[in-house]
């Protein structure tokens, strides 16, 4: 089913498309019965045809939509489109609260943040975690690109949990390089994979099961990046940053010299 602005699901209009990754498509859209705008993230087709796959992930979206904290983009809902006569299956789609702003990544692209912009930021990504961990959810994904600064300062996180509500298998913690993988300006798979890999723990890189201790590793290397202005595990392919990952220690010297002792002490 071709997806195109100004088109209808169910009682939401497309409005442009916002976003792309392995998780699905992102479009802003305007619910136009409660007159708000929303995101709406298109769930890939395979869907559709795994209606095991389909059950386990409503599963999940139900514990993901009790989160309620001003620094998590809350879930509205969860949707079936019908398909139009001649074409095929409908489209599986969840309906988000819309995270406007700046997302972190495109910050840190601007150059070093200032120390009480790091600080600021950090924290609510940090309430958000706890919020999440203390409800048993475990991102699984965080990266700057899930990481949205609104005008205010106000930051949320988005994507909360979807990782694993959209793995193929029930008891898959092994990595999975199409979960929510970012994507570059190119738009190439490669790129897509680099983006991830470069926050992933060490245990989700060996492919092993996970809990809320990797999104504290990829908080550490969004917090170190955010310092640094450089990526903690940089690397040329996925090859490279994964081997980093498992194998090195991050260049402490890349801090700024005025990086103060308790956040020098938090990234060890």
């Amino acid at each position: 089913m071709a997806i195109e602005s100004g088109q209808h699901l169910l009682h939401y209009r497309l409005v442009e498309q916002i976003g792309e990754g392995g998780m699905g498509v992102v479009w802003k859209a305007t619910d136009t019965t409660l007159d708000r705008d929303v995101a709406i993230k298109i769930l890939p087709p395979a869907f559709a045809t795994d209606p095991d796959r389909m059950a386990r992930f409503e599963r999940e979206a139900k514990l993901l939509a009790a989160l309620n904290h001003p620094n998590i983009a809350a879930i509205y809902g969860l949707h079936q489109a019908p398909a139009a006569a001649d074409a095929g299956q409908g489209v599986h789609f969840i309906v988000m609260e819309l995270a406007t702003g700046q997302d972190l990544g495109s910050r840190i692209a601007q150059g070093a943040m200032p120390l009480d912009e790091v600080i600021a930021i950090a924290r609510q990504v940090a309430l958000a975690l706890e919020e999440a961990h203390e409800r048993g959810i475990v991102h699984r994904d965080l990266k700057p690109s899930n990481i949205q600064i609104g005008s205010d300062g106000k930051v949320k996180v988005l994507d909360f949990g979807l990782a694993k509500a959209l793995e193929s298998t029930p008891t898959s913690d092994a990595m999975s390089f199409s979960h929510s993988p970012t994507v570059t300006s190119a738009g190439t798979m490669a790129g897509m994979i680099l983006g991830t890999a470069a926050y992933m723990s060490p245990e989700q890189a060996r492919g092993k099961p996970l809990d809320r201790r990797t999104d504290l590793w990829s908080f550490g290397c969004v917090l170190y990046e955010m310092l640094a202005g450089r990526p903690a595990f940089p690397g040329e392919t996925v090859t490279d940053v994964l081997s980093a990952v498992i194998s090195r220690e991050p260049d402490r010297d890349a801090l700024p010299q005025a990086t103060p002792p308790s956040l020098r002490r938090l990234l060890d």
